[in-house]
């Protein structure tokens, strides 16, 4: 999976407890995406886990992108800290990086292609 490590430095991270959900399957999108900064998030689908994301890494991306509902659930698998990224920050870093703007499509790709494979 495709890390992504332009937040580490962020100054605003939110710290979720263990267990704790970040956002739910058909939530409003609203205007985030996170990227993980330290601990573990868990993607579901249902009852069905469908990836684990840790450092580096990012959710919430599709949401922000399009404005629609959450796709999956996103639950802290340890405690965790995440950097909230809003479409200000999202777009000024497609824009100033557009290597950014590639990792974000590598990380879309990658879960379709997974999604895909689940689905065979």
């Amino acid at each position: 999976m495709v890390e992504i490590n332009v937040f580490r430095n962020v100054q605003n991270p939110r710290s979720l407890a263990a267990g704790e959900v970040l956002f739910r399957e058909g939530d409003d999108g609203g205007d985030l995406m996170f990227a993980v900064l330290e601990g573990e998030l868990i993607l579901s689908l249902g009852e069905r886990m469908v990836d684990r994301l840790g450092p580096g890494q990012i959710v919430g991306e599709m949401a922000l992108i399009d404005r629609s509902a959450r796709s999956a659930t996103a639950t802290a698998g340890v405690d965790t800290k995440v950097a909230p990224v809003d479409r200000k920050a999202f777009t000024y870093l497609v824009q100033e990086h557009p290597t950014f703007a590639l990792m974000v499509m590598e990380v879309m790709a990658e879960r379709l292609r997974k999604a895909n494979q689940s689905h065979a």
